[in-house]
């Protein structure tokens, strides 16, 4: 059968089934990331650690990242985290406009709605740009040790988890709440948020690994095997396909 010289050159498609739990976990990781960022504003105590409320939830977004990068590949990975980085950004625009415009006469709860919503400057540009370096920084190092063969996915998890949690907290920490909080509460802060975060990667460990293993079965392991073919994680530069150069 004659194939037009078109249709020769395309690509050939990868298995359909591939891919088709990407689109949930980058929901679930979305939804995630802006739930955890209202609830920043939130300070809490539980036992005799001290952090943000969102931190409660946030490190749930590093075990679909995670996953993400371990399954899918960083390049993939990359592309749901700026996902992430833009509805970040309009949930922050939304929740700032709705405080524009007055409420009812009668709407008692206007004003403790306003309090408990209402995102600071600082608290908003912290977010953001401690999410985005990050998430980027545990991607990266995820790709980087799974390349170089060493451990497995729980090593792997973890220690990308230590890397992207920590520049994460001491990023927002020090834009959003240093020179607002005393030194002490401000360290206690970090240091609380790190040793729980990790605490909770390692904690979750066997159900992140068993989701792990599910989601191999079904995607099959696409990995990062590009870094091969195309070294850059730079997270600025465009997507390419495998061997070919980012622009």
């Amino acid at each position: 059968m004659l194939v037009h010289p078109a249709e020769a050159n395309k690509p050939k498609s990868q298995n359909p089934q591939q891919d088709r739990y990407l689109a949930p976990i980058t929901g679930l990781f979305t939804g995630l990331l802006i739930i955890s960022n209202i609830c920043s504003n939130r300070l809490v105590v539980v036992g005799p650690l001290e952090f943000d409320a969102g931190t409660l939830m946030f490190p749930l977004t590093y075990i679909f990242g995670d996953l993400l990068t371990e399954v899918y590949g960083y390049q993939k990975a990359r592309r749901v985290i700026w996902t992430g980085f833009v509805a970040l950004f309009i949930s922050a625009l939304c929740l700032y406009l709705a405080s524009l415009f007055p409420a009812p006469v009668g709407y008692e709860t206007a004003q403790a709605w306003d309090q408990a919503m209402s995102l600071t400057p600082r608290i908003v540009l912290g977010s953001l740009i401690a999410y985005l370096f990050g998430e980027t920084a545990n991607a990266i190092a995820l790709a980087k040790i799974k390349y170089k063969r060493y451990g497995g996915p729980g090593f792997r998890f973890i220690a990308s988890t230590l890397v992207g949690q920590t520049l994460d907290t001491l990023i927002f920490a020090s834009i959003a709440f240093l020179g607002v909080l005393d030194q002490r509460l401000w360290l206690t802060l970090v240091v609380s948020n790190i040793i729980y975060k990790v605490g909770l990667e390692i904690v979750l460990l066997p159900f992140t690994l068993f989701c792990l293993g599910r989601l191999k079965k079904f995607e099959g392991d696409l990995g990062d095997d590009q870094i091969l073919e195309n070294p850059s994680l730079n997270p600025f530069k465009k997507s390419s396909p495998v061997g070919g150069q980012g622009t």
